[in-house]
């Protein structure tokens, strides 16, 4: 997860420095995420690749309570100098424990696949839109949950940005 989030960032980096034009300027800052679920026993959902699939992900998180959501974040800023590899980056792993409805319907989880709000979401649900209605409380970053925990990233991006002398001032703090 946090390699994908890296590798997102890099892409997305790379990609538009190779198609920079004059009335484009260069990336000031990247950031890239990635979020997963993880079952209590362990096992890792991304987004569903059916119906089939979706249904039985939900019942599967109602029926065990509990889960954990992770969400890696990236950010990147080009460096002012020549210094390799000529940009900063930053990356952060959150998590949230999130307890579904033990009382959710297999009915009520049919219907809410049917709506195909969460089709392209880790774990099948947005907690954002109706797939709150599945859920009785999150521990953690509610945010982390929609998939962008704000704080962290903000935390990232100031770090990212307020590094580009900090080479310099561990070297002069050596001597």
């Amino acid at each position: 997860m946090l390699r994908t989030a890296q590798q997102k960032c890099l892409d997305v980096y790379q990609t538009l420095l190779a198609n920079s034009l004059k009335s484009i300027p260069d990336p000031t800052m990247v950031i890239a995420a990635d979020t997963v679920v993880v079952t209590t026993s362990g096992r890792i959902l991304e987004k569903p690749r059916s119906e089939a699939e979706h249904l039985a992900m939900l019942r599967m998180l109602r029926d065990q309570v509990s889960h954990r959501v992770y969400t890696a974040v990236c950010v990147l800023v080009p460096r002012d100098d020549a210094r390799a590899p000529g940009y900063n980056m930053e990356t952060s792993v959150e998590e949230t424990k999130v307890v579904f409805d033990e009382t959710a319907s297999d009915e009520f989880i049919s219907a809410y696949v049917k709506t195909r709000e969460a089709v392209g979401m880790a774990g099948g649900y947005g907690i954002q839109g109706m797939g709150g209605l599945l859920v009785e409380r999150i521990e953690g970053a509610y945010d982390n949950v929609v998939g962008l925990p704000l704080r962290a990233t903000v935390a990232l991006m100031e770090k990212t940005l307020f590094m580009q002398g900090s080479d310099d001032e561990d070297d002069d703090e050596e001597e």
